[in-house]
Parts: structure tokens; C-alpha cells; sequence
């Protein structure tokens, strides 16, 4: 009885439900019947539409004169090819409605149709009813004002009757000039919701003098900057969101494109078939990918409104600071759309093929995804071929092609297939204004987002500064690493608050970041100067120096206030500190993020050597937690200047082109690097299988643009303060030469008890011993001798060990401490 309790009844089901009913209307095949007769339906349409032109004359009288039961039609009266309803249709459609215009209602039935059979299962059909709809009551409205004088009498108008009254209704209130703003008002509108660049043809029209002075601008540009402009880059891997090329079937099948199923990028493309007795033919077609666009962000500017949610904003008191807009940064024509040349897609296609061929190499199958400046063809080989011949064959299918920076992935990683990179002929620029107009960017959650460029796929790429943590930039001469430099520096400014970031920007070379001194006060770091010269962008070899040491005593500091917080890291600190959970009392204060910035790291390295790079190793081992970060760049990417030191510790990585494969082994890990185009297309990595991607150009008038608009903005009124450095004395000694137990190194103990076990008070013992660099161990070594552990320098030969019994320097080190 207690199971009997338990069950609970069903409810009755309804009628519809009992005998099926419901569950057909909602299956797959009621839709497919239903969209099959919608689409049949939109072509009887169609037909009686067309007939109509040339039977509705005669038609005519039977239409407005029909009796009861003559609709049938048994006597045959009705001319229109579809018989007695065809001419009603027609009739009431072209003549009492929209006129030509009615031409939109098929083509509307037509598309439900294919959306419901699952032809087409991503077709928005409220964008196509929409769009139809305003087409077709714009065109009744237009036909009916000017081709009725030229189509003379008819038994329908142009516009139906439909258009007349409206056009004749607004003439009455607004005249003819009226009818003609409003036709012109209305179409703008509507291309604009169909598409941004409307605006833009806008723009030229009303001004066509500016789009000659941009172009001979652009051309000067290239002229003087010829060295710096990227032209593009690819990636490997998913075509997610781009269309797809499947090179499957590559015989006398015509060479087809596969649209990707979306709204846009549907338009037709000709298609050409290969001659008849080619060495292609035991293949099938080869379906051609384009890369899509990624979704563009709406408005002008890339920040939103500021975070008010918080008791303290950090951005006060510059609340009214304005970040950069997006109509600082130039457009191109076609900008990082790729470009399909069937000709050379079919080209490439059977010449790759054919190499293969002649070395008795067969494949399966081959696929092409065409980026803005790079083609990958997915090569599927046959049973037993082995990827090793495939991927000694480069040389073979770079000669072929006539291209340069061929580069063979095999395989292609997370996939059964293998890689094969070409540079498109047409290679398209990728902009900065393309990236940072992206949603991807615009909604990021990113700490340190740094937009690089785009790829294979279109896709923009990004990565988090504040996740990789640090990042080395290598790359020849000319190769775009400047340029790369300056897109890392301006997605930067996209985003942060000047009270949010300070950069440190180093340059040897004096020329490449001195464009940035507008924005010194706003978003720069500096150590105090005694000397009065104001140079927050750094030049100095020895002003580094000092710069890096005071790095290293401000990540000290901040380490210091994090365990005072309880806080594991910058984020949490900060989040603790806008919510009033730090007293302000104890030194607290909003820390910003610093990205130190270095670009010829092998000039200094040669200057200075280990004076810069053990505070750069030291940074870039544990700054990371309180929002030190660090970007260097090299063009010798050599191993005297990319140390293993170095590489340890910058686990991010970007490779331009380089000369030499031993140039890319040492930036990469891997080959790769040398094989690349140039002009900005570069190598990512951060531990796993490169990505290659073609970085975005930002030219030097739009980094002018942004820093003066940056630099009109409230803010800082200087740059913000670096600590001192320590001095030689304060590191372990006083000034009058005592030992001052607060500042020992923190390796001292364990140095102290490594001389006195092993007995040997060698500088060289300690270097090796605890890995670390010459001057650290001199110092280490002084303060030993300074607490009486060893004795003097004897030249050459090791220091005398005082202290023999490990016992009695645990007594001495247990004094110290007190």
C-alpha cells in the first residue's frame, strides 16, 4: 500500500498528444514537407508573377467582373500561365499593392522555405523579413514616381497602387524635393544596418578630396617607413569561424567553395575547372575555407563607462579622463579580408599535388583555408605514406610554387592531417583600428590584454600580459618587432587608466619610443633625478641600471604590503584596498600595473652584461605576483644575448623572421622563425605549438594621434616616482663599515654555513654554489668577512676560513640576529 501511496498520477493527455498530433507538427518532417511546399509555392508564384506582365490585359475584365464559380476557370478563360489563381494572386499583388516590388514576397516565401527544410539552418529570418520588406515597400514608393512616365499606360502601375498612394500622399505634405529626401533618408538607414561601411562611402562622397591627401599620404609614409609596415601573417589550426576548403576530389570536379553557414560571407564565387588528363584527377574537389571576420563592437571608443560599484574608484580624481578613440587609427580598403584568387588557389592545388606525385607521395584528400595573407592546405596522405617524406619535400614545393616562406606543419597538432603554409599574392594589411574595433577586445576581461594581429582564420589573437608573465621579442631587422612593440604599447593605452598602468620604457637607440614623451606625465615611471634632466623614457645605459634596481627594491616594497594584506597577489590587494580593507594609516596605497619595455636588450647586454641582466632575472622571477611585467626585444637573437638565464623566465614569446634556423631555435625552442615572410608575421608561443599570426600595423601618425589625444586628457601632473635604489653600502653594510644585520643578503646564512663546511671562502665557490651572479657573491663575501667569518682577500688564492666549528657560527649568527 505504502508503494501504492508513492505513485503519483499522470496526467491525462490531451487529444492532440494521444493520437501524435503535437509531436508531428514539432518533428523534422512536417518542417521539411512544409518548407519543400513553401519553396514550390514561391515558385508557382513566381511564374504567375511573370506571366502576369504579358497576360494581365486580357485578364483583366474577367478579374474585376468575377462571378461566383468562375474562378474555376472551366471554360479556360484566364491567360495567366497559372490559371485562374495565378491571375488573382498577381492581380492583387502587382497591381493593388507593391507593383514590381511584389517580387520580394516569393523571394521572402522562398527563404522560409529553405530555412525550414534545413537547407539552410543558420538563415536569420527576421533580418530577411525585415530587409525584404523595407525593399520592397522603398521600391513600390520609387517605382511609382519614376518609371510610370516611363512604362506609359498599363494595366498596373510600376509602384501598385500601394506606391502611388504614398507617393503622391507625401508630395501633397513635403512636394517632390521632400519625396526625394525621404526615399534617400530611408536608404541610408537601411544600408547602414546592413552594413557599417556605408558610413564610410558616405564619408568619401561628401569629401573626395580627403581620400586623395590619405593616399599620398599613405604613400609617403610607406616611402619613409617602408621598414616598419607589416604586410601579414598566418596560424594554423581550427577554421572555426571562416568557411572551409575541402581539396577532396580534385580531379574534373570544379574547384568549389563551401560557404560558412552564417549570415554574411554568402556570396557566390566563379569557380573554374581544371583541364581534362591532369595528375590531380584521382583526386576529388577541394572545397576553398575564407576566413570571416570577426564581430565587430559597436561605437566609437574601446572603454566603456568607468566602474562606480566600488567605495573608492581607483581612478579618482582623473574620473573624467577619456580613453583613445577608435577614429584615431586609419582604415584600409579590404582591411584583413582575404582576397580568393581561384586561379592561383587551383594553381597551388595541382602543383602541390604534383610534387607530390613525382616523389610517389599519395594523399587522400587536400583542403585549403585562405587567410588575409597566408593559404593553409590540410594535406590527408594515404595509408602507409610516412610524414617524414612529406616534410623533407619543402624545398620541392617552395621551388614549385615560386613562393617564399613555405612552411610544412606535420602534422598539424589536435588533427590527422598535415599543414602546408603558402603567402597569398595579395597579401591585405591587417590595421590596428580592425582589431581593437573587435568585440573580442572590447569586452575582454583581460588584466594586460595585448591585441597582436590576426590569424590564418581572421580571428583577432590576444593574450593577458599579466598570465604569461613576461614576454621576448626577437626578430631581424626591418622584420616589424618595432612595430610590434608599438601595438602592444597602444592596446595597452585602449584600456587602462593612467592611475591603472606606468610603463618603463627603455631605448638605446634614443628614436624608437621617444614618440611616447607627450604621454610621460600621464602613464610613465621614473626614478627621482638629482641632475634635473627629465627623461622618463630611458637612453641612458647606466640610468637602466639604476632603473632595474629600483624595480627590484619596489617589488621588495609591494611584496612587503601584500603579506601585511593577506594578499597572495595584485589583484587581490587592490580589491581589498578599493573596498576599504586596508588602513591607509599602515602604507597601503592602489597599486598599478608596470610594464617595463625594452627594445635593443642586446646593445645593453653587450654594454652592461650582468649588471642588467641579474635585476632583469630577478624581476622576472617573482614580480609577477605584485604587476611587474616585462617585454624585451632583440634583432640577435643569439646566445650570449638570450641566455638560458633569460629564456627561463620569459615563457612568452614572439619570433619575427629571422636569418638563421639557429636564430629560431633559440627563440623558439624550434625551427620555424626563418621560414616566415616578414613584414610582420611572427611566431607566438608561451610553452606549447607556435601560432603563427600576422601582427597588426599601427603607423607612426596614429601613434602621434593617440598621444596627443591622451595628452589633452586630465591627469598625473608628473610621472610617477620609482624608490631609490640601494646603494653598495646599504646592501649588508652601514656607511662607517659595520655590519648591519637588517640588510644581510638573504643567502648569507646559508653562504656562512657552506665556507665553513666545506672550508673553502672562494667567490667563485659561492657563484656556482647558489647560482647566482659575480657581484652578488663579491658582496655576500665582504659581508661574511665583515661578521668575521673569513678573512681578507688574499689575491688570487681563497679567503681564510675563520671559523672552523659549525657549532660556534651558530652562535655567532644567533648574536647577529639579536
Amino acid at each position: 500500500m505504502a508503494k501504492k501511496k508513492q505513485k503519483q498520477a499522470r496526467p491525462a493527455k490531451s487529444f492532440g498528444e494521444a493520437l501524435g498530433i503535437n509531436t508531428f507538427f514539432q518533428s523534422d518532417i512536417f518542417n521539411g514537407i512544409f518548407g519543400v511546399a513553401l519553396f514550390l509555392f514561391a515558385v508557382f508564384l513566381t511564374i504567375a508573377f511573370i506571366s502576369y506582365f504579358s497576360t494581365g490585359e486580357a485578364d483583366q475584365s474577367l478579374v474585376l467582373d468575377l462571378r461566383p464559380g468562375e474562378w474555376t476557370n472551366e471554360k479556360r478563360e484566364f491567360m495567366n500561365a497559372c490559371g485562374s489563381t495565378g491571375a488573382l494572386l498577381s492581380y492583387f499583388f502587382i497591381s493593388r499593392c507593391f507593383g514590381l516590388a511584389a517580387f520580394a514576397i516569393p523571394v521572402l516565401l522562398a527563404v522560409v522555405g529553405l530555412r525550414m527544410s534545413g537547407a539552410y539552418k543558420k538563415l536569420s529570418l527576421f533580418k530577411w523579413f525585415l530587409s525584404l520588406v523595407v525593399i520592397m515597400l522603398w521600391c513600390s514608393v520609387l517605382f511609382a514616381k519614376f518609371l510610370t512616365p516611363i512604362m506609359g499606360d498599363q494595366v498596373y502601375n510600376p509602384g501598385g497602387d500601394h506606391g502611388v498612394f504614398v507617393m503622391q500622399w507625401l508630395e501633397n505634405v513635403i512636394g517632390s524635393p521632400g519625396l526625394m529626401v525621404v526615399l534617400g533618408l530611408v536608404a541610408i538607414v537601411f544600408l547602414t544596418y546592413i552594413s557599417n561601411e556605408t558610413i564610410n562611402v558616405i564619408r568619401k562622397i561628401l569629401n573626395p578630396v580627403s581620400i586623395i591627401t590619405d593616399r599620398v599620404k599613405f604613400k609617403i609614409t610607406n616611402m619613409t617607413n617602408e621598414d616598419s609596415e607589416p604586410e601579414a601573417a598566418p596560424v594554423y589550426g581550427d577554421p572555426t569561424p571562416s568557411e572551409t576548403i575541402d581539396l577532396t576530389n580534385v580531379g574534373n570536379s570544379p574547384l568549389e567553395i563551401v560557404p560558412d553557414e552564417t549570415e554574411e560571407n554568402n556570396k557566390p564565387q566563379k569557380t573554374e575547372k581544371p583541364q581534362k588528363g591532369d595528375e590531380t584527377d584521382s583526386i576529388g574537389e577541394m572545397a576553398i575555407t575564407v576566413a570571416k571576420e570577426g564581430e565587430k563592437a559597436d561605437g566609437k571608443s574601446v572603454q566603456g563607462e568607468p566602474d562606480l560599484s566600488t567605495p573608492i574608484n581607483p581612478k579618482e580624481p582623473f574620473l573624467k579622463y577619456k580613453y583613445p578613440t577608435l577614429d584615431l587609427l586609419k582604415r584600409y580598403d579590404n582591411d584583413g579580408k582575404p582576397y580568393i584568387d581561384m586561379k592561383e588557389q587551383t594553381a597551388n592545388k595541382n602543383r602541390i599535388i604534383e610534387v607530390l606525385n613525382s616523389f610517389g607521395v599519395k594523399i587522400s584528400s587536400i583542403s585549403a583555408t585562405v587567410g588575409p595573407t597566408i593559404t593553409l592546405y590540410e594535406l590527408t596522405p594515404a595509408e602507409g605514406v610516412r610524414i617524414s617524406k612529406i616534410r623533407n619535400l619543402e624545398d620541392d614545393i617552395a621551388l614549385s610554387l615560386s613562393a617564399l616562406g613555405i612552411r610544412i606543419i606535420a602534422p598539424i597538432p589536435g588533427k590527422g592531417t598535415i599543414g602546408i603554409e603558402v603567402p597569398n599574392t595579395k597579401p591585405n594589411i591587417v590595421s590596428m583600428e580592425s582589431i581593437l574595433n573587435s568585440r573580442k577586445f572590447q569586452e575582454t576581461s583581460m588584466e594586460l590584454p595585448l591585441a597582436l594581429g590576426k590569424t590564418i582564420t581572421n580571428e583577432v589573437f590576444m593574450v593577458d600580459l599579466a598570465k604569461i608573465p613576461h614576454l621576448l621579442v626577437a626578430g631581424a631587422t626591418g622584420q616589424g618587432k618595432s612595430v610590434g612593440l608599438n601595438a602592444i604599447i597602444t592596446s595597452l593605452l585602449y584600456k587602462k587608466h593612467p592611475n591603472e598602468l606606468k610603463f618603463v620604457l627603455v631605448d638605446p637607440k634614443k628614436v624608437e619610443f621617444s614618440i611616447y614623451a607627450p604621454i610621460v606625465n600621464h602613464f610613465m615611471a621614473q626614478i627621482p633625478d638629482d641632475t634635473g634632466e627629465e627623461e622618463a623614457i630611458i637612453t641612458d645605459v647606466t640610468k637602466v641600471i639604476r632603473t632595474l634596481n629600483s624595480l627590484c627594491k619596489l617589488m621588495d616594497h609591494r611584496y612587503d604590503l601584500l603579506k601585511m594584506a593577506g594578499a597572495r597577489n595584485i589583484k587581490e590587494y587592490n580589491n581589498k584596498f578599493v573596498n576599504h580593507k586596508l588602513k591607509l594609516t599602515d602604507g597601503h596605497d592602489y597599486m598599478p600595473y608596470i610594464v617595463v619595455i625594452i627594445d635593443e636588450f642586446g646593445d645593453l647586454i653587450m654594454t652592461a652584461g650582468k649588471e642588467i641582466e641579474l635585476p632583469i632575472a630577478r624581476i622576472a622571477q617573482l614580480a609577477r605576483a605584485v604587476g611587474i611585467h616585462m617585454v624585451i626585444a632583440t634583432q640577435r637573437p643569439t646566445t650570449k644575448i638570450i641566455t638560458g638565464n633569460i629564456k627561463a623566465n620569459f615563457p612568452g614569446r614572439i619570433a619575427f623572421k629571422v636569418s638563421a634556423r639557429i636564430d629560431s631555435q633559440t627563440i623558439l625552442d624550434r625551427t620555424g622563425a626563418n621560414q616566415l615572410i616578414g613584414r610582420g608575421d611572427m611566431l607566438y608561443s608561451a610553452g606549447t605549438d607556435p601560432v603563427r599570426v600576422q601582427c597588426a600595423f599601427v603607423d607612426t601618425p596614429e601613434v602621434e594621434r593617440i598621444n596627443k589625444f591622451i595628452e589633452e586628457q586630465p591627469g598625473p601632473v608628473e610621472p610617477l616616482e620609482l624608490p631609490e635604489p640601494s646603494t653598495d653600502e646599504e646592501d649588508g653594510m652601514v656607511a662607517g663599515g659595520a655590519l648591519d644585520s637588517h640588510n644581510l643578503d638573504p643567502l648569507f646564512e646559508e653562504a656562512a654555513h657552506a665556507i665553513v663546511i666545506s672550508q673553502q671562502g672562494s667567490t667563485s665557490m659561492i657563484q656556482r654554489r647558489f647560482a647566482i651572479g659575480y657581484n652578488r657573491a663579491g658582496r655576500l663575501m665582504d659581508q661574511l668577512e665583515k661578521a668575521g667569518i673569513v678573512g681578507p682577500a688574499q689575491g688570487s688564492k681563497p679567503r681564510e676560513v675563520l671559523i672552523t666549528d659549525p657549532a660556534s657560527l651558530d652562535s655567532l649568527l644567533t648574536a647577529l640576529r639579536s
